[in-house]
């Protein structure tokens, strides 16, 4: 499956950008949409429309958190290579988007809670379609070279 077309039919459909992402790997993570949706909801706009972190960086880093992360926290050489695996991917992203700050790829300050309008005119101006597909795409890579050891997690 192609995750980052997913990813962007998913955001053209209404949902922000970290659900797009989390939720377009929700085939390999295991979890119902409803809770995928749920967990992620929070990370859309940069963290609540804070335009920090992109909410594509952040649903691609769930994803690794359920696929490749760590649970027992004195494992400090599991942690570091788990670190390692999110700086890459972020690095990776911010090497071809230019930036993981929300603020900076959309050249938005923060605003208010509300929430735009998904109107033809929003989806013609915002990038956000390619960042989620870029960071489902980042991520498709990144498995196909690091294949999952437990898939399904989420089950």
């Amino acid at each position: 499956m192609d995750h980052g077309i997913q990813a962007a039919e998913l955001f053209l459909q209404g949902y922000n950008c970290a659900q797009s992402v989390f939720l377009a790997f929700s085939d390999v993570t295991g979890l119902d949409n409803e809770l995928a949706l749920r967990l992620s909801s929070s990370f859309g706009g940069g963290l609540g429309r804070m335009r920090e972190v992109c909410g594509a960086v952040s649903g691609m880093a769930m994803v690794v958190g359920l696929l490749y992360g760590y649970d027992k926290p004195n494992d400090d050489e599991t942690k570091k290579a788990h670190y390692a695996r999110v700086q890459e991917l972020a690095g990776k992203f911010r090497e071809q988007a230019g930036s993981i700050i929300c603020r900076e790829l959309l050249d938005h300050p923060a605003s208010d809670p509300a929430p735009s309008a998904r109107t033809e005119q929003y989806y013609k101006d915002r990038p956000c379609a390619r960042f989620v597909m870029l960071a489902g795409n980042i991520l498709d890579e990144y498995m196909a070279q690091h294949p999952v050891e437990n898939p399904k997690c989420g089950n």
